[in-house]
């Protein structure tokens, strides 16, 4: 007999489905669920231009982001020399990681609930950051945020910036559809 794999639904998936588009549909008067915003993909990035320098910086940060996406992240190269920075092209200066399906949606459940409540002095995330498309980017000072980090085991601190990519929509509707899941925006 085979043991059939069964998988549960991400928490906001499940949430999304059966709550938030009702929501959003009545709110902004769509007549359509496929006019409501989806959240398309959610792409962390981790620039660091020293790691031209000190190759084992880029493989820390690899690592690094690996436990924290829970998928393996692809290293970035320069597209042009910068002399200033000591930076040649196709030197490695970062890493990277795309995701989509159901580790995007539990990725975005522990940095709403999870990582953003535990940043020192946290007042809330800026509402301003949203491009023309609806898609929202955040940066994060420090990587270490995340519980899944051993603090211990973490050479340097790093920042990076995670971009939410949404469906083309407006930026109240992406807002709205992020506000719903739960983040926390600042009043301003």
């Amino acid at each position: 007999m085979t043991e059939q794999n069964t998988k549960t639904k991400p928490r906001l998936k499940e949430r999304y489905d059966t709550e938030i588009v009702p929501a959003i549909m009545e709110k902004f008067g769509y007549k359509n669920r496929f006019q409501v915003p989806r959240v398309r993909g959610i792409t962390i990035n981790m620039g660091l231009g020293a790691g031209a320098q000190d190759m084992k910086l880029i493989e820390d940060a690899q690592a690094e982001l690996a436990i924290i996406a829970g998928q393996r992240a692809v290293v970035t190269k320069a597209k042009k020399a910068i002399s200033n920075f000591k930076i040649r092209k196709g030197s490695a200066v970062g890493c990277a990681v795309t995701l989509r399906k159901a580790h995007m949606y539990e990725f975005l459940d522990r940095l709403i609930s999870i990582a953003l409540p535990r940043i020192k002095d946290f007042r809330g995330v800026p509402n301003k950051s949203f491009d023309k498309d609806g898609n929202y980017s955040l940066g994060i000072k420090e990587h270490t945020i995340f519980p899944e980090l051993d603090i211990d085991k973490v050479a340097k601190v790093k920042g990076m910036t995670v971009t939410i990519t949404m469906t083309k929509s407006s930026k109240e509707a992406s807002m709205e559809l992020l506000r719903f899941f739960g983040m926390p925006f600042a009043n301003k």
